[in-house]
């Protein structure tokens, strides 16, 4: 058997538990096929790239997949078919990753940058960031200095 992982996008107005039943349903469709779901995350509710059948977002949700060819048929023809599901895209991969994904690994160092830095990282003029310099000394000051 080979490794797959397969992401799919579900409709924006479906609800959390709805879009974890529509995953369990196509894990069963491989299960059923003979192939095993090493893995299942539901990356939440994010903003497409351009309007997908008059959809701005979508509910992403990953598979990571051990199974034959013929259950990856099948579970990409069940997801062609099922109206919930804007898109879906399947890559064959030489392992499956261990542990969490890129996307949620980004999420929680994003998660702890945001409560490290206070405002997110922004250091503007009134924090003494880059724009504000420093305290600035006035031109009779320099001048009175040189003298």
């Amino acid at each position: 058997m080979a490794f797959y992982e397969n992401v799919f996008v579900v409709r924006p107005d479906l609800s959390t538990s709805q879009v974890e039943a529509l995953a369990n349903e196509l894990s069963e469709v491989v299960k059923s096929s003979g192939g095993t779901v090493a893995k299942t995350e539901h990356w939440g509710l994010r903003g497409l790239a351009y309007r997908i059948r008059k959809n701005r977002k979508g509910h992403y949700v990953l598979l990571n997949l051990d199974a034959p060819a013929e259950a990856i048929r099948e579970l990409e023809r069940r997801q062609r078919i099922h109206e919930d599901v804007i898109r879906f895209l399947t890559l064959r991969v030489d392992a499956l990753e261990e542990g969490p994904s890129a996307i949620l690994k980004s999420r929680d160092d994003r998660g702890r940058r945001d409560s490290r830095e206070g405002r997110g990282g922004f250091r503007g003029p009134r924090d003494g960031g880059p724009r504000d310099g420093g305290p600035r000394e006035s031109r009779s000051t320099q001048d009175s200095e040189g003298e």
